[in-house]
């Protein structure tokens, strides 16, 4: 049984992500400015889940929650920055402000979060962070740079403090989930057979997060799509943009 605590899982990924780890035994702490889904599972698993209404633009609001938590289970064991803020317009359409708030959510959310729970970490000298990346963030995407610069921002995040914490047993790992039926990639002209199942991918997700691989995966499959972008990332990039422009059409 592991004590973690996870931004971002009302719905979507997440959401599978947290009802796959609470049946099996662990217990589970959330993050999310919507909580409408997880009351519902409040109601069963009682003790072993809690939840805070967060927006992650608040450091104020990270901090209480994470120290709430900490003191609630003892220790962290386990931490998963999954909430992120997606938008689809080209660059010229996107104004500066978009932009901020879109790293104000993914990237500086991430740092708040990490910020807060590290010193309960260090104490423990032990403690794993996960980012949840995209494959966008390694290749480039049309129409979402925003987003796609916040999770590429991540990726070099995660290896920095990989490095600096080694010291203090503390491990820093990137999730990479495929393209999936979730209200943040709805408005992305691709058909939702070519979109993974969120239940499918956040169980996977679930089942590897003791992985001591840096790059976490739901499926093997999966795993070799992710370093194909890693190896060929523009030649993905562009590939992938072309096809989806030709769905479009």
């Amino acid at each position: 049984m592991a004590n973690i605590i996870i931004t971002g899982a009302n719905e979507g990924i997440g959401y599978y992500m947290i009802k796959k780890l609470l049946a099996d035994g662990n217990r589970v702490s959330v993050l999310d400015i919507e909580t409408q889904n997880l009351e519902i599972l409040k109601n069963k698993y009682n003790s072993n889940f809690i939840f805070y209404k967060v927006d992650l633009r608040n450091n104020e609001e990270v901090k209480m929650a994470v120290d709430k938590t900490a003191k609630e289970f003892g220790i962290i064991d386990i931490a998963v920055h999954n909430a992120c803020k997606c938008t689809f317009k080209s660059e010229i359409e996107t104004d500066f402000d978009t932009y901020k708030d879109v790293f104000d959510v993914n990237y500086f959310g991430a740092l708040r979060f990490v910020k807060s729970i590290i010193p309960y970490m260090t104490a423990k000298k032990k403690g794993k962070v996960i980012f949840t990346s995209s494959g966008v963030g390694v290749t480039g995407f049309m129409n979402i740079s925003p987003y796609s610069s916040t999770k590429g921002a991540l990726e070099a995040l995660a290896k920095c403090l990989r490095i600096e914490y080694a010291k203090d047993n503390i491990t820093f790992h990137i999730m990479h989930p495929p393209l999936t039926q979730t209200k943040s990639a709805s408005p992305l002209p691709v058909p939702n057979e070519f979109k993974a199942s969120p239940e499918k991918v956040g169980y996977g997700l679930a089942k590897h997060i003791n992985s001591k691989r840096y790059i976490i995966c739901h499926s093997f499959n999966q795993k070799i799509q992710t370093m194909g972008c890693y190896v060929f990332p523009i030649k993905m990039g562009t590939l992938l943009s072309k096809m989806t422009a030709n769905v479009d059409k």
